[in-house]
């Protein structure tokens, strides 16, 4: 069975959202399957790499989510309101595409991997 599952913080990012907000974001992912292919699959989705593994991003309204594909299906692991990328990008100065860059920045990997490196 295919399945999207949250780790805690982009749980807590989502339950921070308005229900219908919720609702509306999550049902974005319907077309997702397994076997999608994220590589021809348009301008809402990009793909950041790092030591060997693949990461996607994925424009669903005003936010931004971020995740891995695995066996079992997508596990996320944060969703951020474009407003912060888009002050992340600034603040940063990063001059290039905004997947490219990321995939460099050190600080966006600290961001995205925040909730698993709790003391």
């Amino acid at each position: 069975m295919f399945q999207i599952i949250f780790n805690d913080v982009s749980a807590a990012e989502m339950a921070e959202m308005p229900k219908p907000l919720q609702l509306e974001v999550l049902s974005q992912f319907n077309d997702l399957t397994g076997d999608f292919d994220f590589s021809r699959a348009g301008d809402n989705f990009g793909e950041l790499k790092r030591e060997g593994e693949c990461y996607y991003r994925f424009r669903a309204k005003d936010y931004r989510i971020y995740f891995q594909k695995t066996e079992s299906g997508l596990l996320v692991r944060r969703v951020l309101h474009k407003n912060t990328l888009k002050d992340f990008l600034f603040r940063t100065k990063l001059p290039t595409g905004e997947d490219e860059a990321l995939q460099k920045d050190p600080n966006f990997w600290k961001l995205i991997d925040g909730s698993e490196k709790k003391d």
